[in-house]
């Protein structure tokens, strides 16, 4: 049985206009989660909207700050959908440690933070205090897919 901790989780999800999508499965040799001790690994995660599709573009050049921003929200989704299929209940997070966040974009691009705040600020809004983490923000020439932020 989830916890009522879980429940708000996936409560202020949905205000958001948010639904835990189904945990991804992998692409190649490599697994989506790995448990060590009390800590949890995920691997990078896509922006994946509602419909399923990667949203790609190039900070700096093909792709809005806003929508950018929207895509790391996605992806922080997306972490938590990997999250859920390995502890099964949010009430089991005791703290984030660490978001590494990629952002492609263009040479000239410096609003690299700007863009992984979308993640950040949305990881805090939906797990609250114990969401707050370290975080890189990086620029990157490309991604998987194209997409615009993993």
């Amino acid at each position: 049985m989830a916890s009522l901790y879980h429940n708000d989780v996936l409560k202020r999800l949905n205000e958001k206009g948010f639904t835990l999508p189904k945990a991804a499965s992998p692409a190649g040799n490599y697994v989506a989660y790995k448990k060590v001790g009390n800590s949890l690994y995920i691997s990078g995660q896509l922006p994946f909207d509602k419909e399923g599709n990667v949203i790609t573009g190039l900070c700096g050049s093909s792709i809005e700050d806003e929508k950018a921003i929207i895509a790391a929200q996605y992806s922080a989704l997306n972490i938590l959908s990997q999250v859920e299929a390995a502890i099964v209940d949010f009430d089991k997070i005791e703290s984030l440690t660490k978001i590494n966040g990629f952002v492609t974009s263009t040479q000239d691009f410096k609003n690299h933070p700007l863009i992984i705040n979308g993640a950040s600020d949305f990881l805090v809004d939906i797990l609250g205090e114990r969401a707050r983490h370290t975080r890189a923000a990086i620029g990157m020439s490309s991604l998987p897919l194209g997409a615009v932020v993993e």
